[in-house]
């Protein structure tokens, strides 16, 4: 946890979780939106003035137990765990930082955590309402370019792939596989789809038929290209997370630095061991969490960097569109403004009734590493609540 640079005693709290499933939340911590960046040179830290610390005090979370440096066995394996185990923790960090139970909360996350922050966020709005505990003063939540809902984000990769949605309004410059390839891609979904709807309908089989045969159709093909799949303008550089992110483990698993951070593990990006025990887990629709967080008034922002492939924009903003909530009618007819970061059209937002939906030009799969000045004003403008008024000016 970092403080707030502001006004860390009346700044609101953010929680940060890194998806995977089992990948470390120090990874978003030192290479996108934290006080301190790797240093060019690869060794030691630089200050980061993008810092998601300008005006929040920021909480990183290593999740599930044995993801990163969290010590533990690695026994969770859906996300009920995962929402128990997060509002265990935060029922215990208030305790031991009391300072911090007044100010707004916000849960964002990215990738993954597209099921992790709904299903963490309405469990704790659940427990809220039972009150046998501290009350946690949850505000909102925000997923980047995350897995929310498999179920119509695996229509979209045909497209995504051919030409970025470049039709509906995408910035990446040139596709990646040709009509051809793009037409059997889509074909591919259809059964892929069919088997994610059993499996959400209760079918377990169905869970883990859909995770072999989706991503055998819809990701295969665009991983032969070479292409990375978190950002389609470059090539994968290094497997399988297509970036070198060596800096970070080399400096997350120097003695003195485990030292000072109190851990004697040693640090890997991702586990593969949680990975796997999600399988049954990765097809399941968390969508349907939000309306209920929404019908409370909390603040919801699903944002997506437009040139990401694996979570694309594309597929996120037609579940945000399909949406069964009360505003679905609202939402839909809000249409798309443009957002601007100094001077420049950086983005397109949409918003009605306190679900908010925005499109990061040129950003891939990690939008604060790749616009962190888009991305810390996206946070900033939300947290602040300025979202919520310009929906309500336009409306």
């Amino acid at each position: 946890m970092f403080e707030s640079r502001s006004k860390p005693a009346s700044d609101p709290l953010v929680l940060w979780l890194t998806g995977g499933p089992g990948c470390s939340s120090q990874l978003a911590l030192l290479a996108e939106n934290g006080p301190c960046n790797m240093a060019k040179n690869g060794t030691g830290t630089e200050k980061n003035p993008y810092s998601w610390t300008s005006n929040a005090n920021v909480l990183w979370v290593d999740q599930p137990a044995a993801t990163g440096f969290s010590t533990g066995l690695p026994l969770v394996h859906d996300e009920d765990g995962v929402a128990k185990n997060m509002y265990n923790f935060m029922q215990e960090f208030y305790k031991a930082l009391p300072q911090y139970k007044h100010l707004d909360f916000f849960i964002f996350g990215e990738s993954y955590a597209g099921h992790y922050v709904p299903a963490v966020s309405h469990y704790i709005w659940q427990q809220n309402q039972k009150g046998d505990a501290f009350k946690v003063p949850l505000k909102g939540l925000g997923v980047g370019n995350g897995l929310t809902d498999p179920q119509e984000q695996y229509k979209w990769y045909g497209d995504m792939a051919y030409d970025g949605g470049k039709s509906e309004g995408g910035t990446l410059q040139k596709g990646v596989i040709g009509k051809l390839g793009s037409l059997a891609m889509k074909a591919a979904s259809i059964p892929c789809v069919k088997q994610i709807a059993s499996c959400n309908a209760g079918d377990d089989n169905a869970c883990t038929t859909a995770y072999a045969l989706c991503n055998y159709g819809e990701l295969i093909p665009y991983q032969l290209t070479g292409h990375n799949p978190y950002d389609m303008r470059i090539k994968c550089e290094k497997p399988p997370l297509c970036y070198d992110f060596s800096a970070v483990e080399d400096f997350l698993n120097d003695k003195d630095t485990q030292a000072q951070l109190g851990v004697s593990k040693k640090w890997g990006s991702c586990n593969r061991i949680v990975n796997l025990a999600f399988q049954h887990d990765w097809m399941k629709n968390f969508h349907t969490k939000l309306p209920d967080l929404l019908g409370a008034g909390l603040q919801v922002l699903i944002y997506a960097g437009d040139v990401d492939y694996i979570c694309n924009w594309l597929g996120n903003k037609k579940w945000a569109l399909g949406l069964e909530w009360p505003h679905k009618a609202e939402f839909n007819a809000a249409g798309d403004k443009s957002y601007e970061v100094e001077g420049k059209a950086a983005g397109r937002l949409r918003s009605a009734n306190g679900f908010h939906f925005m499109q990061v030009f040129q950003a891939g799969h990690m939008v604060p590493m790749d616009q962190p000045a888009v991305a810390l004003q996206m946070l900033n403008d939300f947290i602040q609540g300025k979202f919520a008024q310009e929906a309500a000016i336009v409306v």
